[in-house]
């Protein structure tokens, strides 16, 4: 069993927790509440909860309730004013991330993957089972799953219907150990519309442990009446964590909807505070 196989193996009960914490929110649950509830004891929950998300469960409580959310979002109301005016393809910004975003072009948009190689496989990540897909151009997708593999499948195929798919589960472990446990630089091959694309390449921008609005990603690309527009471009994201959608929330501080699940969301936010 590799590291992150042995990670991804609590992430089902730091989720239950999570929910845990959710539901009993109003009556400030302690440490032996939840650890029952998740069927440890308390010194090993509150170990494993710390070694899986970084901070101990009752900081991550206050770290993630609404009141803190919104005090996050006061810090960073202008932050995308002042990292977007680097401009969109800022090397500052995409070096921190160890990230290289490669838009597809006009004709490779059309064919939809003709001709195309894609190497995917199902592994494991920090946040729980994982599928990444990748090309010789880079990494196409990356998506958690808990229970149906095939359904992430699915969505990789509809994007890219024409393209020939190889499964190799060796070399997508491989790929993210490379992502989760070296920071390895990797690179990007997207697939959307203009619009997409300059709404995935702002929210790079966000720096990891912060957390911005889509009315403040619609502004910092000109276009402020355009926030729905900008939450769905963020809702066909298919590839998470590396272009980091889950640092954007509502304008009211509520964690928005979440391809991959409200909680995982929180869970990574948390995870990226923690070590920032």
């Amino acid at each position: 069993m590799n590291k992150l196989e042995e990670k991804s193996k609590y992430y089902e009960d730091i989720k239950n927790a999570i929910e845990y914490f959710d539901k009993n929110y109003s009556t400030q649950p302690n440490l032996d509440d939840v650890a029952k509830y998740i069927g440890m004891s308390k010194h090993h929950f509150s170990r494993v909860f710390k070694e899986y998300v970084g901070v101990s469960p009752i900081l991550f409580l206050q770290a993630t309730t609404f009141s803190h959310a919104k005090e996050k979002l006061k810090s960073s109301k202008s932050l995308l004013d002042t990292t977007y005016s680097l401009g969109l393809s800022s090397s500052s910004r995409l070096h921190e991330l160890f990230v290289n975003f490669v838009g597809v072009t006009p004709n490779e948009y059309k064919k939809m993957g003709e001709n195309l190689e894609i190497t995917y496989g199902f592994g494991f990540s920090y946040f729980g089972k994982t599928m990444i897909a990748m090309t010789q151009k880079g990494i196409c997708s990356l998506e958690f799953y808990d229970e149906l593999p095939d359904e992430v499948f699915k969505r990789l195929q509809s994007t890219w219907y024409k393209a020939k798919f190889i499964h190799d589960d060796k070399k997508a472990q491989e790929q993210l150990n490379n992502i989760f446990l070296n920071n390895g630089k990797v690179n990007l091959f997207v697939k959307g519309t203009n619009f997409q694309i300059n709404v995935w390449k702002a929210i790079l921008n966000i720096p990891k442990g912060e957390i911005s609005t889509y009315s403040n990603i619609a502004n910092s690309l000109g276009n402020p009446k355009a926030t729905r527009a900008v939450a769905s471009a963020i809702g066909s994201n298919h590839i998470g964590f590396l272009i980091p959608c889950h640092r954007v929330i509502s304008k009211s501080a509520a964690m928005a909807g979440y391809r991959w699940g409200i909680n995982r969301k929180r869970v990574i936010i948390a995870y990226e505070q923690s070590i920032c």
